[in-house]
């Protein structure tokens, strides 16, 4: 795609009306890589007009992930910009106007057909065009009053325009809808209150959005919105039709679209289960999108510079959630242990294994045992269970009875009372010290090999088969402390 003539402006729209969905936070990185490419404006706006389902909770949901992705906006909410209010439940008096102007030059018509009677039309006629059938276009004035007679509170309809409508889809090429099956449409309910056929396009307009990036269910309505488009452009309000692309579908498992109501589908888990916010965007980059074909993990950075939305491919993308962790373990390795600890003492507060806040001493242990566990880890919530047998009271410390089980038992014993009578005459307690007297009384003396000589040790002063290298383990959690949890272990 070449450099666009005009300055780039895009927007994001979501609807705070529910769980925010990754396939929105693919279709709002989408935008905001577009924008940062081509050093234009990402749009931030919140269409809030439904508002049984519009929660305040959603709208917080939104806002937060949006700022922990680090997908800052341009203009919108709590940054402001030139075209305020950000909200659409803040922009009737628009709605109204353009309302107005449209009835004006006879774009649009009352209509005061129930979906019973246009249903039932449409059966009776055989006909097979979904939507509305033109009934009211020219209705006399003795069929308005007869409407009005009996309490009917029209909807303002668009006329659609015969022929068809063909746009250069971004991602998809020519796209064309023949009007016939383009049913004239509702712009507003019968009460006034504006629907989304009406509010989106006005507020593209009047925000000059340059670029409309979307999903591939919003294909079907956008020779609506061209059509509207038009109208507007010649009552004052738009000054251009924007340019469209539709982003493909996610695809869920089985080959279905990715619904609400799969567990991988809620983008705020992500956060809450430890993944990094580089290493969800990366993936979810992949959805539709390839930096280099021998290539998928890559920074924002290195997308932003890269991206084209002519690049993305109009296929379906399958979420693969194998994926989306190795990709997120893959920038996990690329992090300093001191970012790694940063960004885990939430996690570990959270989880009752440091203290909030931090004392010294939870800190200096953290910062030493961090290197431990840095590389094993592939989210930052997998870090709770590796380092809390070091940070809990002796008195609350707890052996997983399924590990011990399997690594405590009577042929266990031995190995403990060795370890334990091995380590108790110590000199000194370090790693090396302690790697030294166990394989001596372990593989040495009582001839085990080493993948099981230590596995009974490990359970019993860290609790779990799955723990930080246990030589070092056992240094940090001191003499005394791994004596007595071997003791307890002996019984």
């Amino acid at each position: 795609m070449s450099t666009p003539s005009t300055p780039v402006r895009v927007r994001m729209a979501p609807s705070p009306t529910g769980s925010p969905h990754v396939g929105m936070i693919r279709t709002a990185l989408f935008n905001w890589a577009f924008a940062r490419h081509h050093g234009g404006t990402f749009v931030f706006r919140i269409e809030d007009t439904d508002k049984e389902r519009s929660t305040d909770e959603s709208l917080r949901s939104i806002l937060d992930l949006m700022r922990w992705l680090g997908l800052d906006w341009d203009e919108g909410p709590e940054v402001g910009g030139p075209y305020a209010p950000y909200f659409q439940s803040e922009r009737s008096d628009k709605y109204a106007d353009a309302l107005a102007r449209l009835k004006e030059s006879s774009f649009t018509y009352e209509c005061y057909c129930t979906n019973e009677e246009a249903a039932a039309r449409r059966k009776a006629a055989g006909s097979k065009v979904q939507g509305y059938d033109g009934f009211c276009r020219e209705l006399s004035q003795e069929q308005v009053d007869a409407f009005l007679a009996e309490g009917r509170k029209p909807v303002v309809r668009f006329r659609m325009t015969d022929g068809s409508i063909t746009w250069k889809d971004l991602v998809r090429g020519d796209v064309t809808f023949e009007t016939e099956f383009v049913p004239d449409f509702a712009l507003c309910r019968a009460n006034g209150d504006p629907l989304y056929t009406l509010v989106n396009p006005v507020d593209d307009a009047l925000m000059e959005i340059t670029h409309v990036l979307r999903g591939e269910d919003l294909l079907s309505s956008t020779p609506r919105q061209i059509a509207l488009y038009e109208a507007l452009k010649e009552v004052g309000i738009a000054k251009a039709t924007p340019e469209f692309g539709h982003l493909p579908y996610v695809m869920g498992e089985g080959n279905k679209k990715l619904s609400k109501r799969d567990p991988e589908a809620h983008a705020l888990a992500y956060r809450d289960q430890g993944y990094l916010p580089e290493g969800l965007l990366n993936y979810l980059a992949l959805l539709g999108w390839a930096i280099a074909a021998d290539r998928d993990v890559f920074s924002l950075e290195e997308m932003v510079e890269a991206f084209e939305i002519g690049d993305v491919v109009a296929n379906p993308a399958r979420f693969d959630l194998k994926k989306c962790d190795a990709i997120n373990a893959a920038h996990m390795r690329l992090l300093s242990v001191e970012d790694i600890t940063h960004r885990v003492i939430p996690f570990l507060k959270a989880d009752g294994v440091i203290s909030d806040p931090v004392n010294d001493a939870d800190a200096q242990l953290l910062e030493l045992a961090m290197p431990l566990v840095a590389e094993r880890i592939n989210k930052l919530s997998e870090a709770s269970a590796l380092l809390a047998f070091l940070f809990v009271d002796e008195d609350a410390f707890e052996v997983d009875p399924d590990d011990a089980a399997k690594q405590i038992g009577e042929a266990g014993i031995p190995v403990l009372q060795a370890s334990y009578d091995a380590l108790a005459a110590l000199p000194t307690w370090s790693t090396d010290a302690i790697q030294t007297a166990l394989q001596a009384a372990l593989v040495d003396g009582l001839g085990l090999k080493p993948r099981n000589a230590f596995g009974p040790v490990r359970v019993a002063v860290t609790g779990r088969r799955i723990s930080p290298p246990l030589f070092e383990s056992l240094e940090l959690l001191g003499r005394d402390r791994s004596l007595g949890r071997l003791q307890r272990a002996l019984g």
